[in-house]
């Protein structure tokens, strides 16, 4: 559904109803007093088409069915209702009732925001996101968070793919970064600037388009698994095996008075559902990663040596120091992330080589 005919059809929904409370219904059908309407959502993701078809919608599909016509959720792809940026006023308006993005690109109005998506190597694998949520304390710091601003619960977080590099000319040193002009997330976007790359914002579905006309030299939005399945394998060349972050921290979020109005059950199956959401992308990706550097055939994989990219590395943790001055609650959760970074080099293999 295109915008204009979202809004469009919401108004000629609001005038029916306007009239139809002035007027006299004639021969209305008589509904039993305990019947109860069926409760719709609608739900924007970040993700366009071919992307939400693994990372959102089985879920939503799955939801609809167990809700068994209780609640119905309307998906929409990225920008379809509403522009990306603009979700998290939306939401706080009801305009939108729930959203699947990371904070960063909704522009959340809180300081936890620049640490999610990409934040530059926060992570090296998948599950260091859901382990850091879920037993160092990032989830309670997150719903602290969002319990300051009104309008908007934050639901749960999850991981995606890892931050790499796609692009039309190879890198195979840092300096080849310089005056690339990539599609990337804001806070990631902010880090790549120290190393020449020049961040461009664009709709999702012009990335491609945007690539083949030379306005994009590359992206660094995804990891190889959603370079194939979206399509931008075919319109890019070579593949920076290097990442700056090994996940992508994403989330869930809901208007809070659409929320708090569900009853027990259907809340606890939207957690559910959603618990099983983050399984699937864990397996996917995991898959997906290995099995296109090898099998992929589109993409010509390019790495910069160990000891040069190091320096991308020690970058970021001066990065991370700058923003934990920003607030109290950004310094604790660079605090945890250097514990838990610690505490992964200790452990030694397979949590870090």
């Amino acid at each position: 559904m295109k915008r204009r005919e979202f809004l469009k059809k919401a108004g000629v929904g609001a005038t029916a109803a306007v009239a139809a409370t002035a007027g006299t219904v004639v021969n209305a059908p008589f509904v039993h007093a305990s019947q109860k309407s069926t409760i719709r959502w609608r739900l924007q993701t970040y993700a366009g088409p071919a992307l939400a078809e693994h990372v959102i919608k089985p879920q939503i599909e799955a939801f609809n069915k167990a809700a068994n016509n209780e609640m119905v959720i309307e998906l929409y792809n990225a920008d379809q209702l509403i522009p990306t940026g603009e979700l998290f006023r939306a939401m706080q308006r009801g305009t939108i009732d729930a959203v699947q993005s990371d904070d960063d690109s909704i522009a959340a109005p809180v300081d936890v925001s620049i640490f999610a998506a990409y934040f530059p190597f926060a992570s090296r694998y998948s599950l260091d996101v859901p382990t850091l949520f879920n037993h160092y304390g990032l989830k309670e710091i997150w719903e602290e968070a969002y319990s300051e601003v009104d309008g908007v619960k934050w639901l749960s977080a999850g991981s995606w793919d890892p931050c790499n590099f796609a692009t039309r000319e190879p890198i195979r040193s840092v300096k080849d970064l310089k005056g690339k002009r990539v599609f990337t997330f804001p806070t990631g976007g902010r880090f790549l600037k120290r190393f020449g790359v020049v961040p461009v914002t664009l709709p999702w579905e012009d990335v491609e388009v945007a690539l083949q006309t030379g306005e994009l030299d590359g992206i660094a939005w995804s990891g190889i698994t959603e370079d194939y399945t979206v399509g931008w394998a075919d319109v890019t060349k070579y593949y920076l095996t290097n990442n700056i972050s090994g996940a992508w921290a994403g989330s869930y979020f809901a208007n809070s008075d659409k929320w708090e109005a569900l009853p027990e059950h259907l809340k606890t199956l939207f957690k559910l559902s959603m618990d099983s959401s983050h399984y699937y992308r864990l397996h996917w990706y995991w898959w997906g990663e290995a099995y296109y550097r090898t099998h992929g055939g589109k993409l010509e994989l390019t790495t910069i040596p160990e000891e040069e990219w190091s320096i991308v590395e020690n970058e970021a943790m001066k990065y991370w120091d700058e923003l934990a001055a920003k607030s109290p609650r950004s310094a604790k959760i660079v605090k945890i992330l250097k514990e838990y970074t610690e505490t992964m080099k200790k452990a030694g293999k397979p949590y870090r080589y």
